[in-house]
């Protein structure tokens, strides 16, 4: 294919895709399957790679995140993001409706009515059709410049079909059920559980990696739109960000007075509990633009808009007692059963006391009474202790000294607050380390589901992963419910998870900290486990995504007796242990494990195809310069990262000077070879 037939199917592709992701995230009806989107992403992926110089800032590939990046920048937005007054009953909010129909001068007001998204608030900016920068509300006059991770949100435009300088202002958030697997996944990799929906979209946006935010299924609802047509209402103004396929609430309601506002308020008292994300009450605002412009700001907020706020569903029962559960990596968390309570359409009898910091600074005694509460209307947690109810029976919280489960001693690391079970033959533990084992981003062990691994454990068939594949046609088929199809089945799955690569291992084994991404890292620097196993600290926190906690979990979880016997069950079984998709070899080591920033025009290539020739010789590509980076490329007009890198002592390059070095490199033998 030649640059012109590859340009037209580019933009053909990027068309194509955009409409399947606004189809798939926006309207939520989809017309081709899964595989059909990914052979369509796969073919625009291969072509960026084919011809780098076609590659655009906005294409669809863009959407898994790119190189991470050293820290946030601050930005200052174009006019102020200002915060909502709150109204919390039907007072407040007929005292807001009478200033402003005094400062109008009229007897009545339309006013449109938002449901109130418990997220973050961002700023988007487009240039000539383009995504720009988007920028996080900070305190309102400044903000976090989060672009690159919010390239990631799929249902953000990266381009639309309106050309004007346009600012696009939302709520960045996420789902009850993506909310509730993030969770998960932070637990199995022995990190603490986010305690709501909004704290979990703020910590995303805040991800160094936006690989990591990539996976993060992130949504986004617009709010607010400044931009140069004549458009004399807010509604208009939000049906016209809808035309640009910007995702708007379709709860969004225009109404004529406030007895009306109000009644729509109160209908979603109890319906909100339906939605598949929070909200936390309803926005209400004047919605003749000219009579905002009338109305004004004070120093905080606008006077033309208002949070009428729903109230926190709390109640008050009794904690019966305090014990505590074992989880995969052997935490160990304190739960409290509770007295039965109707609490936001469920019966709660369990929250969660989080660890012994958290018992502390609540003053949680077994027979309190307190007060309790969903967090992001999901989580049931105790918010508060009423000591004026205590009858002097009540009993402080001790943590066990042992394992509740299997009598192993706990250990809690210096300047953790997590207490954890070490013990990797653990009951409690095992069943939980065997599904991840068995979980599709790891061994992909089809047919070994919960019920299956429940029956393996209780059985005393498997007292740990290894165990899997000393499993028998003869052991498995006398089981309930097996029969010889599903037994011989089972044992053809396990028998192909042998031949998964070494990342899949990698993150099977559930070391603490190791999610999906450490295992790619791991993978890409160590071709066999057992160069892994031999890794001291120092080579691991060598590598650049690495950190000490990091290194120190790896190094303790290969010195730990019941792992290397489980390592050695696998070794006897014939698991593969070997990354069998190298990378090209590394050439002469100029720019191997060199951090390098690309700023400014190149005449002799686009600034992508730098990058990349940076990346096959080895080298680390950032988009910021800090005092970590070791060269930056210069080419017209470079801003102001030549003047920080100049700051950092950083070794500049002119591209004559970075062409010299990659033939450099070119022109060198391979290493190994003579």
């Amino acid at each position: 294919m030649d640059i012109k037939a590859a340009e037209k199917r580019i933009a053909e592709l990027t068309r194509e895709i955009v409409e399947h992701n606004y189809r798939y995230y926006v309207e939520d009806n989809p017309v081709i399957s899964d595989i059909e989107y990914d052979r369509l992403l796969k073919e625009l992926k291969n072509l960026e790679e084919e011809f780098p110089n076609l590659w655009q800032l906005d294409s669809p590939t863009r959407r898994v995140g790119g190189q991470p990046i050293e820290g946030f920048v601050t930005v200052r937005h174009l006019r102020p993001m200002f915060s909502l007054e709150n109204g919390n009953s039907e007072e407040d909010v007929r005292d807001f409706d009478q200033r402003v129909r005094k400062l109008l001068e009229v007897p009545q007001v339309e006013y449109t009515v938002e449901l109130k998204i418990d997220g973050v608030a961002l700023s988007l900016i487009y240039q000539s059709g383009r995504f720009l920068r988007a920028i996080t509300r900070g305190d309102g006059v400044q903000g976090d410049d989060v672009t690159e991770n919010v390239r990631t949100i799929s249902v953000i435009p990266l381009q639309i079909d309106y050309t004007d300088p346009l600012e696009v202002r939302g709520e960045a958030y996420l789902s009850h059920e993506e909310f509730a697997r993030i969770n998960r996944q932070r637990e199995s990799e022995g990190e603490p559980a986010f305690v709501n929906p909004r704290n979990a979209a703020a910590g995303s946006l805040k991800q160094l990696d936006s690989r990591e935010v990539a996976r993060r299924k992130i949504l986004f609802f617009s709010w607010a739109g400044f931009l140069s047509e004549d458009l004399d209402e807010h509604r208009l103004v939000l049906e016209f960000l809808r035309q640009l396929r910007f995702p708007i609430n379709p709860h969004i309601r225009t109404f004529k007075g406030i007895d009306a506002v109000i009644e729509y308020r109160n209908s979603w008292q109890e319906k909100r509990h339906t939605l598949p994300y929070d909200t936390d009450g309803m926005v209400i605002k004047v919605n003749r633009l000219a009579w905002q412009d009338a109305v004004g700001f004070t120093s905080k907020s606008p006077r033309w808009a208002l949070a009428y706020k729903f109230p926190a569903e709390q109640a008050t029962t009794q904690i019966k007692n305090i014990i505590v559960q074992v989880g995969r990596l052997g935490t160990i968390t304190p739960v409290a059963e509770l007295e039965p309570v109707f609490l936001s359409g469920s019966t709660v009898s369990r929250a969660s006391l989080h660890n012994q910091d958290e018992i502390k600074r609540l003053g949680v005694k077994i027979l309190d009474r307190v007060f309790v509460e969903k967090a992001g209307e999901i989580i049931p947690q105790v918010i508060k202790v009423i000591p004026e109810l205590r009858t002097g029976e009540e009993v402080d919280f001790v943590m066990p000294e042992n394992c509740p489960a299997c009598e192993g001693r706990l250990h809690q690391a210096e300047g953790e607050v997590a207490v954890r079970c070490t013990n990797i033959r653990c009951p409690a533990q095992v069943k939980e380390r065997v599904l991840h084992f068995a979980g599709r981003d790891a061994m992909d062990i089809e047919g070994l589901g919960v019920e299956m691994v429940t029956v393996l454990v209780d059985k005393s068939l498997i007292s740990d992963f290894g165990d899997l594949y000393s499993l028998t046609y003869e052991k498995l088929i006398e089981l309930d419910r097996m029969a010889k199809k599903s037994t011989e089945n089972l044992l053809a799955a396990i028998n192909k998870s042998k031949e998964r690569d070494l990342v899949n291992l990698l993150f099977g084994l559930g070391i603490r900290h190791v999610g999906a991404r450490a295992a790619e890292i791991l993978a890409e620097n160590f071709s066999t486990l057992k160069e892994l196993e031999q890794a001291k600290a120092e080579n691991l926190t060598a590598i650049r995504e690495i950190g000490p906690a990091l290194a120190e979990s790896i190094t303790d979880f290969f010195q730990d007796a019941e792992t290397r016997k489980v390592i050695d069950k696998l070794k006897i079984a014939g698991v593969n242990m070997i990354q069998k998709e190298k990378k090209a070899p590394v050439r002469n080591p100029v720019f191997a494990g060199k951090s390098v920033v690309v700023t400014g025009i190149l005449e002799g290539m686009a600034r992508s195809e730098a990058e990349k020739l940076v990346k096959e010789l080895g080298g680390l590509v950032s988009s910021s310069v800090s005092k970590k980076t070791d060269y930056l490329v210069v080419g017209k007009d470079p801003g102001s990262k030549l003047d920080k890198a100049r700051n950092f002592g950083v070794k500049i390059l002119t591209e004559e000077d970075f062409l010299k070095m990659v033939e450099k490199q070119n022109s060198s033998p391979l290493r190994g070879e003579v």
